[in-house]
């Protein structure tokens, strides 16, 4: 017989994730993530992976294109994210709120603005 198998597909999800089972609410497949600037040398292999790929990339890359790319479950990409964000590594760009001003409002700031030349 042979020693222990060595392969890295063999590695569990759970063990992948640091034990977390759960993703935030608000990470989705279709959710597009921008990396941070800051320091990975204190993460693990499988988030210094997800962070490698945003080396270069002038835009962001959605949850399930990482999935894609790393060859790993989206479930268990979707949990190494939300410790990525948890962390201050990734951020997701901020949608336009529902509450725009009144475009009357938008008029007279534009007024006030141009009787100031």
């Amino acid at each position: 017989m042979t020693g222990p198998r060595r392969d890295p597909d063999m590695v569990r999800p759970y063990v992948r994730t640091g034990g977390k089972i759960r993703a935030r609410d608000d990470v989705r497949l279709e959710s597009v993530l921008i990396a941070a600037s800051g320091p990975t040398d204190s993460l693990g292999p499988d988030p210094r992976r997800v962070m490698r790929l945003f080396t270069g990339t002038v835009g962001g890359l959605a949850v399930a294109d990482i999935a894609a790319a790393l060859e790993l479950p989206p479930s268990t990409v979707r949990i190494l994210v939300s410790s990525l964000m948890d962390s201050g590594h990734l951020t997701s760009p901020v949608a336009a709120s529902d509450h725009q001003p009144e475009s009357d409002l938008l008029q007279e700031v534009l007024r006030g603005l141009r009787s100031l030349v």
